[in-house]
């Protein structure tokens, strides 16, 4: 890898281009890009590793602001300073590049000397930033860890005369801001900010500090608390309240009020029956509202010298049911929610793999747009992943694809393009051979509807798609997770997926299935598949006319008693014959046992052009073998949606002719009503 900078020229003119190149090349590593849609795709794999974009204004495809908007929106301008280069020089157009957060503006033609020193200075001032953010994020990080360790020290010293495990603090913790996450989605009457969720996090791990003051022979007591013993125990919220609010010119800290509500009142019960003070409903405030619930589910899930561990699902269960006191029903939906996320959480923090990942999160909010130093050992091992993935991918013959949402654009892997004849990067991907040639249109749109639609919780989709793989019709599945931002309300970003060619066994599915629907003799519909598909199609008739047709063989009980039964079976193969030879695509025939078929059909108008065909061409000879039908047919109207309701009315019509002298066909009406046939036997 280069140990030059890299410098992104966006430039629709090659001669600017060049011009550029020939000013900084010497000491810049210089990529080109000839609109803006290039340089996001450029971006969006190398973020890191360009130090300065130089760009123009008026380009085709994205244009120089579009390109800036969309950078504020990937968050890359605030680590990648932005030179407007433009023979613009109207003022609304230099205000409007500084208000989207370029930090220069170069007029052309260019003069060298003033491009390198703006290059130059604007490289210089970038770095600075970068590692003065980094020594900020540092120095926050230390001191966010000295004062949670201050605190957990302060609440260890209470679990061990408590003789809890020291996992309670962190448990309670993590408890705490998983309600209070799933709180602010659900609602805003608490008015609860970033900041202040993470005060309530850190002050729950002081709830139970008025436990020092508590005897240890009631504190660590294996047995039923007597009543006495329980009042003294209760004391413990008023005793730790006034131990915070004793503490001198600090009581009006938000760390110590926070922590004041949550001491004294975590033991409060939303129906008024907690102590010390017994608040009711809202009157208890959030904070302590909270940290109740999560003491007693860690309480519940944890083993004490009283009683053994119960199982998640179970500690949620007795909370709902009212075993454990009263809570706030908000609080008790947000439970239900993240029970899931909950037990993981606590294996994870158990495991002792949390308490860093959670201040960094708390530095991150304190520096909201913080700005990480980018180091050269960063980009080493940037790449050093990148090369992995890229030679993972290789390993497989599945397509794996990076899909971004905004700007819209496809980044295949090396062996998928190859396989696919794409390039790697595909930019507005509905629009070219991504999504018309190897997608049919309305599937691709129906994937990125798929991908849209899942949640951070819930990101992964699974789908199965006909592509068009290098001109032949392949069975595939798209597994794929969908990727959100890492922000208070997360934003959909794009997914990260893979293309797996399935069709062999989707084929030898597909042939089971209609070999389950298919009567093995004719090759035709069995009655349950052809009731199924009737059934349907009457469903969505969408206005059509239908008309069911029953026939069977007059006098096949003489081929199978004079010729045999193999005859008999070769007459029913040449009847179901000359019927799929006869009707169309969409109509659907079927045998529906013995001598007996069907045939449903949709038609405009009259149906008896139709019925007259299939009618004359059944009729005929076969080997010399006479071959006469009887045949009903019934039509459906709008009071009609119900195949056995058809089926009875084509069957009365079948019998009507066998009575009336056989070898004709006749349509259902009123007269027939009454005939009995066979089946009403």
């Amino acid at each position: 890898m280069s140990d030059k900078k890299k410098i992104l020229i966006v430039d629709d003119s090659e001669m600017n281009r060049a011009l550029l190149e020939d000013m900084l090349s010497d000491e810049y590593e210089i990529i080109e890009a000839e609109n803006g849609m290039e340089a996001m795709a450029y971006l969006h794999e190398h973020e890191l590793e360009v130090r300065l974009v130089l760009l123009d204004i008026v380009m085709p495809v994205m244009d120089g602001f579009e390109t800036l908007a969309m950078m504020n929106k990937n968050g890359w301008i605030k680590s990648i300073p932005v030179i407007m280069i433009s023979a613009e020089t109207a003022f609304t157009y230099i205000d409007r590049a500084y208000g989207l957060g370029a930090v220069d503006y170069i007029s052309r033609p260019f003069d060298e000397r003033t491009v390198r020193h703006r290059v130059d200075s604007n490289i210089i001032l970038a770095e600075k930033h970068r590692e003065l953010s980094s020594r900020l994020s540092a120095e926050i990080f230390e001191k966010e860890k000295d004062n949670r360790l201050m605190i957990q020290i302060l609440s260890h010293i209470v679990e061990f005369r408590n003789g809890e495990s020291g996992l309670h603090v962190l448990h309670v913790h993590a408890i705490t801001e998983q309600i209070l996450t799933a709180l602010r989605k659900k609602t805003d009457a608490y008015s609860l900010s970033p900041k202040q969720v993470s005060l309530i996090c850190n002050a729950s791990a002081l709830h139970d500090i008025g436990k020092i003051s508590i005897a240890s022979e009631i504190l660590n007591k294996p047995g039923r608390l007597t009543p006495e013993e329980f009042d003294i125990m209760k004391t413990h919220t008023i005793e730790g309240a006034k131990m915070l609010e004793d503490i001198p010119m600090h009581d009006n800290e938000p760390l110590i009020k926070t922590a004041y509500e949550i001491c004294r009142w975590h033991h409060e019960r939303y129906d008024g029956r907690g102590y010390p003070d017994g608040l009711k409903g809202d009157e208890i405030p959030i904070a302590a509202q909270v940290v109740a619930l999560a003491d007693v589910y860690d309480a519940l899930t944890s083993k004490r010298v009283y009683k053994p561990a119960f199982t998640s699902e179970k500690a949620v269960e007795m909370i709902l049911n009212g075993e454990c006191g009263s809570f706030n029903p908000l609080l008790l939906e947000c439970l239900k929610e993240i029970a899931d996320v909950l037990k993981n959480e606590l294996t994870v923090i158990s495991l002792g793999n949390s308490t860093d990942k959670e201040i960094h999160k708390s530095v991150a909010r304190t520096l909201k747009t913080g700005g990480s130093d980018v180091s050269n050992r960063t980009i080493r091992l940037l790449e050093h992943e990148r090369m992995k993935n890229k030679i993972l991918s290789s390993l497989t013959h599945d397509i794996i694809f990076e899909y971004s949402a905004s700007p819209e654009m496809i980044v295949l892997s090396e062996w998928g393009a190859d396989y696919l004849g794409m390039p790697v990067t595909i930019t507005d991907p509905k629009e070219n051979d991504f999504g018309k040639r190897l997608f049919n249109p309305k599937d691709f749109k129906t994937l990125l509807t798929a991908l849209k639609n899942t949640t951070p919780d819930n990101p992964s989709i699974s789908e199965k798609f006909m592509l068009d793989i290098n001109g032949n019709k392949t069975w595939c599945k798209i597994v794929a997770n969908s990727m959100w931002s890492d922000t208070e309300s997360p934003e959909y970003e794009g997914a990260i997926g893979k293309i797996v060619d399935i069709n062999d066994e989707t084929e030898e599915l597909l042939n089971l299935e209609l070999k389950a629907n298919l009567d093995s003799k004719t090759g035709l519909l069995n009655n349950d598949a052809a009731r199924q598909h009737i059934n349907n199609a009457l469903a969505h008739s969408q206005g059509k006319q239908f008309a069911l047709v029953m026939f069977d063989l007059d006098n096949f009980k003489q081929a199978n008693d004079v010729y045999g039964h193999l005859f008999g079976d070769e007459v029913l193969e040449h009847i179901a014959g000359i019927l799929k030879r006869n009707i169309r695509s969409s109509d659907i025939a079927a045998r529906m046992g013995g001598d007996e078929f069907i045939v449903f059909l949709d038609y405009k108008g009259t149906v008896e052009p139709q019925i007259k065909r299939i009618f004359s061409r059944l009729s005929g000879e076969y080997k010399k073998f006479p071959i006469k039908i009887s045949m009903g047919v019934a039509c459906a109207d709008k009071t009609v949606t119900d195949y056995d309701e058809l089926f009875a009315m084509a069957d009365k019509a079948m019998y009507a002719v066998k009575k009336g002298g056989k070898d004709a066909y006749r349509y259902y009406d009123e007269s027939m009503a009454d005939i009995t046939t066979d089946r009403n036997s």
